[in-house]
């Protein structure tokens, strides 16, 4: 039989898939996949079952429902200060992911360059290369995440289309600042680039750190597609909206991408976020206080089992050095051996590495989980190692 497609086909199964199989097969708690263990406010889950048994269920509007629309931008100007015209400036996709897939398939062509930075979510590198893209790494690496200025400099060519900016930033947990935005959206504009920024932890920032939308930069407002998600903002993971701000202008090409891969979204579940981004201010900065208790509660006892944390300023996810411990082997072998011996399942940070000489010696666990199951994870490790 002829073959699939060369570029898809070539991808095995993700480690998310791999550690979370391992971590059923041997009960162990499941660190892996970035994914609270606690649905979202109870008001917002009400809003959308009331939508589904008393409201329309038929196809909604391809750009999404009036009220959503009209709430993103709503949001934009109330968290950032941005002016968004809801009617042609946000568009509404089945979660960030396919906003992901509509901006790639919109404005790549075969042999355009996209600069990334990695450690990289695992999904961005399969969809820029499935649309004919030519991926130019940036390394960052822990502890610090610091930017490598000259190395994003020399990433940048006349043949750059897009940077895909990832920020707060998975698997990392970095928060770029403005110094760095402002070299960012400097390259961006010297070389007529776009910029496609993936800011689906935008409320998940911690120790007084401010997120700054590169959109928000001078230059930047026609250039940027922002990205946003309910899944993250709301805890509702599983319902996959997710919301696109961009120029009128490139809006209208992005539209047609959409319009031919998802189409729509669940219209009782776009009443239910329109709802949820009209709450109040407690509501967004409760949700960054507690995500940052529970950083703090897990690494102060991981500190306390002999690992070294890395810098984490926002995100759901904290990447630890084990070689304090004593283990002397690679990421993956770590990461194997605390599922299926300590029964704790983390994710090696080599897998979000592309470039030779990946760091082997951190892995990255989630602790956007019950302060319970991450107590009973951090004993669980420091009683295997002691």
């Amino acid at each position: 039989m002829k073959p699939a497609n060369s570029v898809l086909g070539g991808y095995g199964t993700t480690i998310f898939e791999v550690m979370s199989k391992l971590a059923i097969d041997h009960g162990a708690i499941n660190l892996g996949q970035g994914f609270p263990d606690v649905d979202g406010p109870e008001d917002v889950r009400r809003t959308a079952a009331e939508a589904l048994l008393g409201g329309l269920n038929q196809y909604p509007p391809m750009m999404g429902l009036p009220a959503l629309r009209q709430a993103v931008a709503d949001a934009n100007r109330r968290f950032y200060g941005l002016d968004i015209d809801w009617t042609r400036e946000v568009m509404v996709t089945s979660g960030a992911t396919e906003a992901l897939t509509d901006c790639l398939m919109a404005l790549i062509e075969p042999g355009d360059e996209v600069v990334l930075f990695e450690p990289l979510y695992d999904c961005y590198l399969p969809m820029v290369r499935r649309a004919g893209g030519v991926p130019k790494l940036v390394r960052l690496d822990p502890p610090h995440w610091e930017l490598p200025v000259e190395a994003l400099k020399a990433a940048f060519s006349a043949k750059t289309k897009l940077i895909l900016l990832n920020n707060p930033m998975n698997p990392t947990g970095k928060v770029f600042d403005r110094a760095e935005l402002e070299i960012i959206a400097g390259l961006v504009e010297a070389h007529d680039a776009y910029a496609l920024c993936d800011e689906v932890y935008e409320h998940i920032v911690f120790d007084g750190l401010a997120h700054i939308p590169l959109m928000t930069l001078p230059g930047m407002r026609k250039r940027c597609i922002r990205l946003g998600s309910a899944g993250k903002t709301f805890s509702l993971t599983g319902w996959k909206v997710g919301y696109v701000t961009a120029d009128a202008e490139l809006m209208s090409v992005l539209a047609k991408a959409h319009q031919f891969i998802t189409f729509t979204t669940a219209p009782n579940l776009q009443n239910a976020v329109a709802y949820g981004l009209a709450k109040g201010d407690d509501y967004f900065t409760g949700l960054a206080a507690g995500m940052q208790g529970k950083r703090d509660r897990f690494r102060d006892r991981l500190g306390k089992a002999g690992f070294a944390a890395a810098t984490c300023a926002g995100t759901y996810f904290l990447n630890v050095d084990f070689r304090p411990t004593g283990f002397d082997g690679t990421d993956e072998e770590f990461c194997r051996r605390i599922t299926t011996e300590a029964g704790v399942a983390a994710v090696p940070v080599s897998a979000f590495y592309q470039s030779d000489g990946a760091v082997r010696h951190f892995a990255r666990l989630c602790f956007a989980k019950r302060d319970e199951v991450l107590d009973e994870a951090a004993e669980r490790l420091a009683n295997f190692f002691a």
